[in-house]
């Protein structure tokens, strides 16, 4: 697909959220560690659930607004609400102050206003490309992100630690230009046709938003692909959260060796901003390639497969002490996600309804979420029973969500059995 020919909306959104990712992975891989070291692993962790709490239910209240409301002026305001959040983040680490807890409550507010961002704009892709090429607009975005995975967190080990203020202050700068552009330049796509019946007061706004979300939620089989993607957060997520502690602990000034004859000392946590960058690159020369091959797989083993792959790769995590056991690990990790690059959203786009297309991308984005919801309990969980054993329950609840996509997958293929006897 030639991105030349894109819808301008597209085209737009693809340079300017680039351009914020940039940034973003400059600081957000490093938070984890940040949090840890200031505020304590058992409060950190607590306070990142109570965080990602929050951000669900701005993430179903904003699909429920952008079915209201629109897309485009959901994204300009949850894109403004982001620059302010950046503000304040800025100022809790500028010269003349230092305060964890407002870069911690700035952070979230990053979090919640991208919540209310993400259903917004997934529903703009669905509502300018047609059902075939959908898949693939979402692994170029996809892509996209990763290239900035690659350069971000290089360039973050030395700007977060040493240049912290002067980063924030580049991210305020581009959110705020981000926001213009969206205001300026990017046209409403929500479809002409679909209409919404008129509330009054905030109860009636609760009352529909409830009656709409309890109607997804009596789908079985779309209930059961959240529950599964809940579960299955709980290892890719740990890429952002446990792991970059775990590294930057049990790795010290170790010395690398490539082929006998370069050698050369990292610290923990340039060799995460290492492992970051792998990630980053692998999604970028092998996304298409992988995705090609998945598409001659049937569903089933696509999400089946990306669970095992995932799975393995904590197991490979819980013995790794050396450099290369945690490059051999990122490789079978990343193999899990992108094995599934673009199939979640366009499935997700195939299944939901003109009129709440924005609340069903909602209510699809509790596996990342709740997920997040959950996945920092890891920290705390590690200070108890340690890296290895919390490594392999992530493996255990990994396998758990492979069994789920089974059932979910049984209860897809009568459905279709009792179609075709009709």
């Amino acid at each position: 697909m030639n991105i030349l020919k894109w819808d301008t909306n597209l085209k737009i959104r693809l340079f300017g959220e680039g351009l914020f990712n940039l940034l973003f992975w400059m600081f957000f891989p490093f938070m984890a560690i940040y949090f840890a070291e200031t505020l304590g692993k058992v409060t950190s962790g607590l306070l990142l659930v109570l965080s990602q709490l929050i951000s669900v239910f701005a993430n179903l209240f904003g699909g429920y607004l952008v079915d209201r409301y629109g897309r485009k002026i959901i994204m300009v305001w949850a894109c403004f609400g982001q620059a302010i959040s950046f503000v304040f983040f800025t100022l809790a680490n500028s010269p003349i102050l230092n305060s964890p807890m407002l870069t911690f409550i700035s952070f979230t507010t990053l979090g919640i206003m991208g919540s209310v961002y993400w259903p917004a704009s997934r529903a703009m892709v669905v509502d300018i490309v047609e059902e075939s090429k959908q898949a693939e607009v979402f692994a170029v975005f996809y892509t996209a992100i990763n290239i900035n995975v690659v350069i971000g967190p290089i360039i973050g080990a030395v700007f977060f630690f040493d240049y912290r203020f002067y980063l924030l202050l580049a991210c305020t700068f581009v959110t705020f230009l981000l926001t213009f552009i969206i205001a300026k330049y990017i046209r409403e796509t929500k479809p002409e046709g679909v209409t919404t019946k008129e509330v009054s007061g905030w109860k009636g706004h609760l009352k529909e938003q409830f009656n709409n979300y309890s109607i997804i939620i009596n789908d079985k089989v779309f209930l059961l692909f959240i529950v599964a993607g809940i579960l299955l957060s709980q290892t890719f997520m740990q890429l952002d959260l446990l792991l970059p502690v775990y590294i930057k602990e049990i790795v010290s000034n170790t010395n690398i060796s490539l082929l006998g004859i370069f050698s050369f000392n990292i610290s923990g946590e340039k060799l995460f901003g290492w492992i970051i960058s792998e990630n980053g690159l692998l999604v970028v020369l092998f996304t298409v390639l992988v995705s090609k091959v998945a598409a001659f797989m049937k569903d089933k083993t696509v999400f089946i497969s990306s669970s095992i792959l995932y799975a393995i790769s904590m197991i490979i995590f819980s013995e790794s002490y050396i450099f290369w056991g945690f490059i051999i690990g990122m490789v079978i990790f990343t193999l899990g996600e992108l094995i599934t690059v673009g199939v979640n959203e366009s499935y997700v786009g195939k299944i939901s309804p003109e009129h709440m297309r924005g609340q069903y991308f909602a209510a699809a984005s509790l596996r990342y979420t709740i997920g997040r919801t959950i996945a920092p309990l890891s920290i705390p969980l590690s200070a108890f029973i340690g890296y290895k054993f919390t490594f392999i329950a992530l493996a255990i609840i990994a396998v758990c969500s492979a069994i789920i996509y089974e059932i979910m997958f049984r209860i897809v293929e009568k459905k279709e059995k009792l179609k075709r006897a009709i």
